[in-house]
């Protein structure tokens, strides 16, 4: 898998540092609660993807954190430097055991076939 992120090189040195703090506390938030915590849901108030995420761990009795970061109109920048950390464009962020595995349509595939609870046992290959 080829991630393109633009080279450090290719920034100028005046910027870097904007970038490279751009919402730090944000990032180390969301990098804490996923060193931490199993399942981790990164989501936004409003958002019915979020929603479906949550419910469908609720309706399996999956333990997991929910953190939330604005709707719609707020937070839009922070949540934003979330999306540049993950490389993922959408809400929820959702993370099993440290990996991101997508929103919830993924999550749903993954419960489907049983590799969420593979992933959450650490036996998946």
């Amino acid at each position: 898998m080829i991630r393109y992120i633009l080279e450090e090189s290719r920034v100028h040195p005046a910027i870097r540092g904007k970038i490279s703090s751009n919402h730090q506390d944000l990032v180390e938030e969301v990098a804490a609660a996923v060193a931490r915590h199993p399942v981790v849901i990164v989501g936004m108030a409003r958002n019915p993807f979020c929603r479906r995420a949550r419910r469908m761990l609720d309706d399996r009795g999956a333990a997991y954190v929910y953190l939330e970061y604005g709707g719609y109109l707020s937070h839009w920048r922070r949540r934003n430097a979330l999306k540049m950390w993950t490389g993922w464009p959408t809400f929820p962020m959702v993370f099993v055991r440290g990996q991101l595995v997508g929103g919830a349509e993924d999550l749903g595939i993954l419960l489907d076939s049983g590799e969420f609870e593979q992933l959450l046992a650490g036996t998946a290959t």
